[in-house]
């Protein structure tokens, strides 16, 4: 392979040249900008802590507790992105080797679970909640079901997403278990 056969970056003029390709966040999911802002808000906590414990020498005991809670609703939420592009960990080896009619099967199969497990978790978390009553937080005087709210934001995110995964699965008569090289971009 010739090295000159790439893009040119470096000008005529010894000068490094690129342009960087547009953004574009339109195809961003509700879910993606919840978790981004958990993310941040997480790392406001973060920070803080950091700051009060060597800076202050003083930490404030608040900042571990939000702290683990912004990461459990990062993740929960986070979650259903991953869902969304259909990144969950999968094996496609046997899937190679059955007969195709089998595989569809299987794959249809797997989707149907899928949305099963994600309803069941959306339906016990709510059921969960109303046990939990008004219990409150260690530290913060905040109930707790602010944190299971957000965990049920993300299951219920998980489950219609995976209702979406099914549907384009089954639109286009293949899923990604079946095909490993595909997306769930292709049409």
């Amino acid at each position: 392979m010739d090295i000159d056969s790439g893009p040119k970056v470096m000008g005529d003029d010894g000068e490094f040249h690129a342009v960087d390709e547009a953004v574009d966040l339109s195809g961003t999911p509700p879910e993606a900008w919840v978790a981004l802002a958990l993310f941040w808000a997480l790392a406001g906590v973060v920070f803080t802590q950091f700051i009060t414990r060597y800076v202050l020498n003083n930490s404030a005991s608040w900042t571990e507790e939000i702290a683990r809670y912004l990461l459990i609703g990062t993740v929960f939420v986070g979650a259903s992105i991953g869902v969304a592009k259909n990144n969950h960990i999968q094996v496609d080896l046997l899937y190679r080797y059955l007969p195709a009619g089998l595989s569809r099967w299987m794959s249809r199969g797997v989707d149907v679970l899928r949305m099963a497990f994600f309803f069941t978790m959306t339906v016990l978390t709510v059921l969960m909640m109303q046990k939990m009553g008004n219990y409150q937080m260690t530290i913060v005087d905040l109930p707790m079901n602010i944190v299971y709210g957000v965990c049920l934001f993300g299951f219920a995110a998980m489950a219609l997403r995976s209702v979406w995964v099914a549907k384009v699965h089954w639109q286009r008569g293949y899923s990604v278990l079946e095909r490993p090289e595909s997306t769930m971009q292709d049409r």
